[in-house]
């Protein structure tokens, strides 16, 4: 794992000196943090002979989930700090786990 993680570091040093990712060069639609992550990953992906994805892809698959995951979270953080708790259905719950899904 620790190689793994070089690996990486390395990619990622030679990838952001990069000209084209200077700060001068940010533009807010088409030249952003998002383009940054999805081009790196692209990189490291072609570098190990792999496909590389498209926004659609990667959007779906990586930011998606994790969207709604946080969703849920700040669902969740605003109910507690406005009732000090939080209450769940438990045929809610019981119907999600056995989907394989989980209320979090």
């Amino acid at each position: 794992m620790y190689a793994l993680l070089k690996q990486w570091d390395t990619y990622l040093e030679q990838f952001s000196a990069a000209e084209i990712w200077l700060p001068y060069r940010y533009e807010e639609r088409d030249h952003n943090c998002y383009t940054y992550a999805l081009t790196f990953i692209n990189c490291v992906l072609s570098a190990q002979g792999k496909q590389q994805m498209s926004k659609s892809e990667f959007t779906d698959k990586f930011v998606v989930p994790r969207t709604r995951k946080a969703s849920k979270y700040i669902t969740v953080y605003k109910e507690i700090c406005k009732n000090g708790f939080y209450v769940v259905d438990r045929l809610e719950q019981e119907n999600d786990n056995s989907t394989g899904s989980h209320l979090l």
